[in-house]
């Protein structure tokens, strides 16, 4: 099975995500810089997640560059990183709008742990119909970046209770590891062309 009809739905769907926080994001009420500071929670909560979404989507690019074929178990696995994806806006509204308060933290970072856990699902089910020796499996190797993620994830959401400062902190953490660029699957691709 092709993956063109993946890739596709995948960008629309990311495209819509990305769309849906920022018509969340509401007008000034007031023509001063003054009016700006009520908004700058859910500012700062939508510049954290649209970072996320970035990062999800240009892996998920690079991921389906190294991919030849698909089939019905990544196209469910796909679709299981979609739907956690998808909850990003709401759970992004309702911290910033609630000034980072500890419920909507940690269900932020319950979210973001799951899509973390459905990205690997997916990178898995690709190198399952691929196999072990793949461009895909040399690239993704051990996937060290990820199992920090899911467990910087976990003591984020545990501590969210505790300190949701510390909290946001972490996930900006996990943004940064990130952000700085993963090459694992081009330098595969280059080595193999």
């Amino acid at each position: 099975m092709s993956k063109g009809r993946l890739e596709a739905f995948s960008d629309g769907v990311i495209a819509i995500i990305i769309t849906i926080m920022v018509l969340e994001l509401k007008v000034p009420h007031g023509a001063d810089l003054a009016a700006l500071r009520p908004l700058i929670p859910a500012f700062l909560s939508y510049v954290l997640s649209f970072t996320f979404v970035g990062i999800y989507w240009n892996n998920h690019h690079h991921l389906l560059h190294a991919t030849r074929q698909v089939n019905g178990r990544i196209l469910w696995a796909n679709l299981h990183l979609l739907f956690w994806l998808s909850l990003i806006p709401v759970t992004t509204h309702w911290m910033g709008e609630n000034h980072f308060a500890a419920w909507p933290v940690a269900l932020y970072g319950v979210v973001l742990l799951m899509a973390g856990t459905a990205y690997y699902i997916l990178t898995r089910a690709l190198i399952q119909q691929h196999g072990h020796t793949s461009t895909i499996a040399t690239a993704v190797g051990n996937d060290f970046k990820g199992k920090i993620s899911v467990a910087i994830y976990l003591l984020a959401v545990a501590l969210a209770f505790a300190n949701a400062g510390i909290s946001c902190a972490l996930y900006v953490v996990v943004a940064v590891i990130w952000l700085i660029p993963d090459r694992r699957i081009e330098k595969t691709l280059a080595q193999t062309t």
